[in-house]
């Protein structure tokens, strides 16, 4: 981040979106087939949360796309098979429906590609369904394997920077499916975080293959509900046409239609519900993010996740003691999260944050760790300095909430008012050493 885009939005508390009906009057995606600052990536499309799509040149160097594509295009099996073999991969079926998802089951990986070529085979059909591989967490299972590299556009990942942190998990994924298998409007659920129900921005970039994406934005949401507040299987089933059961669908705004080829990656900001299909036998990479930019759209989205809950089970409010208490568990128990671990998660990237910040004030850079090191160092002081200012705004907001306030504060790792102080003094050091603000 540059000195222009840092200022321009350090003052900021809310951060400002465009109406959507300004984006929509244009109807389409911006394609960048050019370099692009991350600057000025930041201030077009994270800030204002709209999607783009980056043309094939930014993975054109990715291992990936090397090894695991024939030259015809097509999923190279040999070469995947001698990788991940007998590793178990979780592969759902796109022709079943549970509980407004796909079933899942792991099997070998050898297995699925035997249930592939068989599938391609018969003419793109199977007795067994449409099985598609997805949410495998590759790059958890094999960290050496280095077949790409996370474009610095989506280097500034606070969701993946915490689970690596904890060494306990990731939100990288793989997927792999043939021709027909498709990702239903369904918020996918995933733990520890349910990423996609939290609001999470996604990106995905397609190593071989083709996909076309029906994408709506967050306004559209609520005319997409039934009456019982439930989001669609399938945007594009008959049953969107039934008042009774979908009293506003008409009034939602048609989707976004995007065709996505091979080497392309597509930025999907937060709340923008998405389904997607794959017209060709297909390999994406995706993964599942969050920062600055989106913190407020989370802690808003915690809010109400926590006031549903509330209303659930006020009947028991005056009858049981520990109330608050449970329904924060519940609310962990639906969303992945509750209060006090969303807490820990701001401390964890503080404190990322102001170790560099001091490093980079004391020219020692043995305090953080080289992964960690490399990214902050590419996206820069003003940017560590942003990303702070935004975790202060969102501490002072919890400080102001009734319910936070209603926690145990001795049992958080977060001591929100001390780390309110050591952020100011942290910002403040560094302007003093000036690594902001430097002309």
């Amino acid at each position: 981040m540059d000195r222009e885009a840092y200022r321009n939005c350090s003052s900021l508390v809310k951060i400002p979106r465009q109406t959507y009906e300004q984006f929509w009057s244009s109807h389409f995606v911006d394609y960048i087939d050019k370099e692009l600052s991350y600057s000025k990536f930041f201030k077009k499309y994270l800030l204002p949360n709209h999607p783009c799509m980056f043309s094939r040149r930014f993975t054109e160097d990715w291992k990936c796309r090397k090894q695991w594509v024939t030259e015809e295009g097509k999923p190279h099996f040999q070469k995947l098979l001698q990788e991940f073999d007998e590793t178990p991969v979780p592969v759902a079926n796109c022709n079943a429906k549970e509980y407004n998802a796909n079933p899942k089951q792991v099997m070998p990986f050898k297995e699925f590609v035997h249930y592939w070529k068989e599938y391609i085979q018969n003419g793109h059909s199977s007795p067994k369904g449409c099985l598609y591989l997805k949410d495998w967490h590759m790059s958890r299972d094999f960290p050496k394997h280095n077949v790409y590299t996370t474009p610095v556009y989506f280097s500034s990942d606070w969701l993946n920077e915490y689970w690596d942190t904890l060494e306990v998990d990731d939100y990288r994924f793989v997927y792999m499916g043939p021709k027909g298998s498709c990702v239903m409007l369904s918020l996918v659920t995933r733990t520890p975080f349910h990423a996609d129900v939290f609001r999470s921005y996604s990106w995905s970039a397609n190593i071989c293959g083709r996909k076309k994406w029906l994408l709506y934005p967050p306004d559209q949401e609520d005319f997409l509900r039934d009456t019982h507040g439930n989001l669609p299987y399938d945007v594009t089933s008959a049953e969107l046409k039934d008042r009774g059961l979908f009293p506003h669908s008409e009034e939602a705004c048609q989707p976004l239609e995007i065709i996505q080829e091979a080497g392309e990656i597509i930025f999907v900001p937060s709340g923008w519900h998405h389904q997607v299909y794959n017209l060709e036998d297909t390999i994406s990479i995706n993964h599942n993010w969050l920062n600055g930019c989106n913190i407020d759209i989370m802690w808003q989205f915690l809010q109400n996740e926590l006031s549903s809950v509330q209303k659930e089970i006020d009947e028991w409010r005056n009858t049981m003691d520990s109330w608050h208490q449970h329904c924060q568990v519940i609310m962990k128990a639906c969303s992945g999260i509750d209060y006090g671990e969303f807490a820990s998660f701001l401390k964890i990237i503080a404190d990322n944050r102001m170790t560099f910040l001091n490093a980079c004030s004391s020219g020692d850079s043995s305090e953080y760790s080289r992964h960690l090191s490399e990214t902050l160092t590419t996206l820069g002081p003003y940017h560590a300095a942003f990303d702070l200012q935004r975790v202060a705004h969102i501490i002072e907001c919890l400080l102001c909430n009734e319910d936070f306030k209603r926690l145990d504060h001795s049992t958080l790792t977060l001591q929100p008012e001390t780390m309110l102080q050591q952020i100011r003094d942290t910002i403040q050091s560094t302007r003093g050493q000036h690594l902001l603000y430097q002309e």
